[in-house]
């Protein structure tokens, strides 16, 4: 395994930040680590990382434990944080430079990794000059120049437009043919278009981990309907296959099915039955981002 994390504990004062959190990456893998803010997802990267410790459990990264061998970890791990910690006073070869000395690499590597994320038409800049796009190329030529077999990478695309979306997702896949990838992101097309597997964190607590493709085709199904008057949750629950039923707003709900079968009609026969009107009914779509909101809540 790339990755393996065992029990989890990590507190900030008494906050559990992570609890006893577990999970596996086989290499080869584009893994999305998503979860609400304050989930515990960049702590776990941290940690993953090296950069902080934490306080129960153990963390291997290609066989080398984060606490015993860090500085093995650190060789096999390339990291994009969050904010992406560049000397925007230094030109992009300049900085790739100063990576470079530190792992003792050639010039002929860093030609390598520039070509390789599409820098060679900015490697003449100044880092202030580039666009976001840009930058975050940078950040993932820095974090790729030793040629790690593992890519932790937090929230790569925040605050790209839409043809910059575009140029790092194929980067990263292409990354991810040969790399071990685990990515965080709030943009769950992203997830949808890169990965291979979600693993879903909420209050510190691991509450997914599937196949991305398994996860979107369950047997679920979410339906939006507004009634005239208002009903009692009792009164939804004789509805055939209803799992749950969960009030939006004044008279609408949103009623999660167990079955692939269209539910509409059950919907609008139960309503006439009880002397209801629809006023709106609608299928939601089995998304990501869907299923996200429905765990995480």
């Amino acid at each position: 395994m790339s990755i393996e994390v065992q029990n989890i504990l990590k507190l900030y004062g008494k906050q559990k930040a992570l609890n006893k959190v577990s999970f596996t990456i086989p290499s080869g893998e584009i893994v999305g680590f998503l979860g609400p803010n304050g989930a515990g997802k960049s702590t776990m990267m941290k940690i993953l990382t090296t950069y902080i410790n934490q306080n129960e459990g153990t963390v291997s990264i290609n066989g080398f434990d984060t606490l015993t061998h860090d500085l093995e970890v650190k060789k096999s791990v390339g990291y994009l944080p969050e904010h992406n910690p560049l000397y925007l006073d230094l030109y992009v070869k300049e900085y790739l430079n100063f990576h470079a000395d530190i792992h003792k690499l050639s010039n002929n590597r860093i030609e390598e990794v520039i070509e390789l994320v599409g820098l060679s038409p900015e490697k003449g800049k100044k880092i202030n000059q580039l666009s976001k796009g840009y930058r975050q190329r940078v950040g993932l030529a820095a974090a790729l120049l030793h040629n790690p077999e593992v890519l932790i990478l937090d929230e790569p695309t925040t605050g790209l437009d839409p043809n910059q979306l575009a140029e790092i997702r194929n980067l990263i896949k292409e990354i991810g043919k040969t790399k071990t990838v685990l990515l965080s992101t709030h943009i769950m097309q992203e997830v949808e278009a890169m990965c291979d597997r979600v693993i879903i964190i909420n209050k510190g607590e691991i509450v997914a981990d599937k196949n991305l493709k398994d996860l979107l085709e369950n047997q679920e199904q979410i339906i939006e309907v507004e009634f005239d008057l208002r009903v009692e949750e009792q009164l939804l629950n004789k509805i055939l296959n209803l799992k749950s039923a969960k009030n939006i707003f004044d008279n609408t709900w949103h009623l999660t099915f167990e079955t692939k079968e269209d539910m509409r009609s059950k919907i609008f026969d139960f309503a006439q039955e009880n002397g209801l009107k629809t006023l709106q009914l609608q299928q939601k779509i089995n998304s990501l981002e869907n299923l996200f909101q429905n765990i995480t809540n």
